[in-house]
């Protein structure tokens, strides 16, 4: 009934700084003879510093070393001095992720008097490290924000191309990770661009080129997907046994299993696993071991499938991140019920439903999206200044002229006239436009009063149709039944003979008989559990009556039972979930429905889902059921969308106002 398909939240860190020799382009023989050769100790100061970067994560006495020899030289004055901190951040963020942020803060602090683009760049690299900081703490947005206002202006007043391609890149994957496909694609596009510039390395290209591969892959095309990847592979030879094959790898791995490739897919990932373990790269290994699980599954390789993802739930770098843990939990109770093994799915299924109940994605694309327009508006803000100053320029030069200030002067008037002619019919526009708006708002009020009244009148029509259907029920059914026990017993009386126990045995089953049908007709009039306890307990015993050998009914209540509603209320949103089981298992011969019911500041949202026969939505205007539901929904004032598909099933999403 599902289908799994590859999420999008891979968080990839796209670290400017790469520990490898062959990425910085730059050996430790070079930098230590550039050292030896060098003249001021503010040089000797930054080679110090660049040799404990180089040697971080490979030898970290030497790392201690330069970073305290550079200190020396950089005698705690000028840039050097401020740079300290940052390279110092570099080595303890490992250790303690909250102190090596407060160091790339102090190093901004302290570089902001100097206005070199040495020091701007260092600023934009200790503000994208920050940033880096926050996505760690799963927090994108903080990432974002950082990113576009202020590790990239930065970048770009120092000048640096390489550190502003990178962060626009970063802005790309922040996108990518919320599923914005199209708007990460301008962004790498722009990434592009800046990093074909003239003094940006070459293998910065790497990166971008599997960014936009796994971008493609995600959105549907695979083949420019494959493109990108070739285009990466021709510039990988120049760097063996880099981590840039960790990325190419992964996008790789991901390519293939969108194709339905997935015995390739699994080869390229495990490659890449192989690689991160030898190369100590955690995160990166369990990444890839995220993507074997899709290959698996897709592939129906179900047991795999589950054993990878039970291993990575115990991985700490994995599940540190809110949207890694969707995945794994989604993932697991999915692969359960593939396995038919429902007691450990219903268990997952719920872990996933609780965090994802406490994470808003689509608040974080609003919130991204948000960044960005500020980020535009910067930008051009920027173009109006250098407008307005080449104005300033031109007005101060016509001034000179005695003839160019009297024509100046005639058009001043000018436009004050006009001004003045344009700010009475403005004004005059405005109160018509505000009439009109008046006039509006006035009949918009006027129908939503004539539909409320309309949906009030189908729910009294449907009530009384419920009246007329309990008539029936008590003469027809109820009725009939005390009517014939008391036939059987005025029979017994006349004959004045004592009966014995096989007719009062018959007599007594057709009292019970009768007494099961009257509490059937009181439970649908009005549900005992809904009065006496509470609406989860009644919605929880209506799933459990409705429920047979063919029809599994999963009910799941999220902070139902933490609201007070009224009772009226409670009675609508009742009714309403009667009719959407009973449409579910009496027309739709549904085998399994779900059926998940929350409330959350003053809403309530239902959600029924089934894999019965399906309707054609285009003529389900002529179904009472339904039509019965919409009323209830529009006197609420609440919303309905339906997705059914013959032979595939029906999903109702309900959005009710409770307040």
């Amino acid at each position: 009934m599902k289908k799994l398909v590859i999420l999008v939240f891979l968080y990839t860190l796209p670290l400017f700084v790469n520990a490898q020799t062959t990425a910085n382009e730059k050996s430790t023989e070079s930098l230590l003879l550039q050292l030896n050769t060098a003249g001021t100790d503010s040089a000797r100061a930054m080679l110090s510093f660049e040799l404990a970067e180089l040697y971080l994560g490979k030898d970290s006495l030497k790392t201690d070393r330069y970073l305290k020899n550079g200190l020396q030289f950089s005698k705690n004055t000028g840039i050097p001095a401020a740079v300290y901190f940052y390279y110092a951040g570099r080595v303890i963020e490992g250790a303690d992720l909250d102190q090596a942020m407060a160091l790339y803060l102090k190093t901004d602090t302290l570089l902001q008097p100097y206005k070199t683009p040495q020091a701007l760049s260092f600023r934009a690299k200790a503000w994208y490290l920050y940033g880096a900081g926050e996505q760690k703490k799963d927090n994108p947005k903080g990432f974002a924000d950082i990113l576009l206002n202020k590790a990239i202006p930065l970048a770009q007043q120092a000048g640096d191309n390489t550190m502003a391609g990178k962060n626009l890149l970063a802005v790309a994957m922040v996108f990518k990770n919320a599923g914005e496909f199209d708007k990460a694609d301008t962004y790498i596009k722009s990434a592009f661009n800046t990093l074909k510039l003239p003094g940006v390395p070459t293998h910065e290209l790497i990166t971008a080129y599997t960014t936009v591969a796994e971008n493609y892959s995600l959105s549907g095309k695979a083949a420019e997907a494959r493109q990108a990847l070739d285009s990466a592979a021709k510039l990988l030879p120049a760097y063996p046994d880099s981590e840039f094959y960790l990325d190419y790898y992964a996008a790789e791995g991901m390519n293939y299993t969108v194709m339905g490739k997935f015995e390739d897919a699994l080869a390229s990932l495990e490659k890449g696993i192989s690689m991160a373990a030898k190369m100590g790269k955690a995160y990166d290994m369990q990444r890839m071991q995220l993507q074997q699980f899709y290959a698996y599954y897709n592939a129906r390789q179900f047991t795999k499938a589950k054993n990878v993802l039970l291993l990575l739930s115990e991985k700490p770098e994995m599940m540190m991140l809110a949207t890694n843990r969707l995945q794994v939990f989604y993932g697991l109770a999915l692969t359960y019920e593939e396995l038919k093994d429902f007691g450990p799915g219903y268990t997952w299924m719920k872990k996933y439903a609780e965090l994802n109940d406490s994470l808003s994605k689509s608040q974080l694309t609003n919130d991204v999206h948000a960044l960005e327009i500020r980020y535009r508006n910067a930008e051009k803000q920027k173009e109006i200044e250098a407008l307005k100053a080449k104005n300033i320029q031109e007005s101060l030069s016509a001034s000179n002229s005695r003839l160019v200030s009297g024509l100046f002067g005639s058009i001043s008037m000018f436009l004050v006239l006009l001004l003045t002619a344009g700010y009475i019919i403005f004004r005059n526009r405005r109160k018509l436009h505000e009439q009109k708006e008046l006039s509006y708002r006035q009949h918009l009020h006027e129908i939503a009063q004539e539909q409320q009244l309309r949906f009030s009148q189908a729910i009294m029509q449907g009530e009384e149709q419920e009246r007329r259907r309990l008539a029936r029920d008590l003469h027809d059914g109820l009725g009939g039944m005390i009517a014939g026990a008391r036939i059987n017993l005025s029979a017994h009386m006349k004959s004045g003979e004592i009966p014995t126990a096989a007719p009062l045995e018959k007599i007594t089953q057709q009292l019970d008989k009768s007494v099961t049908e009257l509490r059937r007709i009181a439970h649908n009039m009005m549900p005992a559990t809904l009065l006496e306890q509470s609406l989860e307990a009644a919605i929880n015993d209506l799933c459990e009556s409705m429920m047979n050998d063919h029809t599994r009914i999963t009910f799941q209540a999220i902070h139902l039972s933490d609201h007070t509603l009224a009772e009226d209320v409670q009675l609508h949103i009742y009714r309403i979930i009667q009719e959407l089981l009973n449409n579910a298992v009496r027309h739709g011969k549904a085998k399994n429905i779900m059926l998940q019911v929350s409330i959350d500041e003053g809403k309530c949202y239902i959600t029924a889902e089934d894999d019965g026969k399906g309707f054609d939505i285009t003529n389900s205007s002529k179904g009472i059921g339904l039509n019965n539901i919409r009323n209830r929904v529009g006197f609420m004032k609440g919303n309905i969308d339906i997705d059914s598909r013959i032979n595939q099933g029906t999903t109702v999403n309900i959005e009710l106002n409770v307040q």
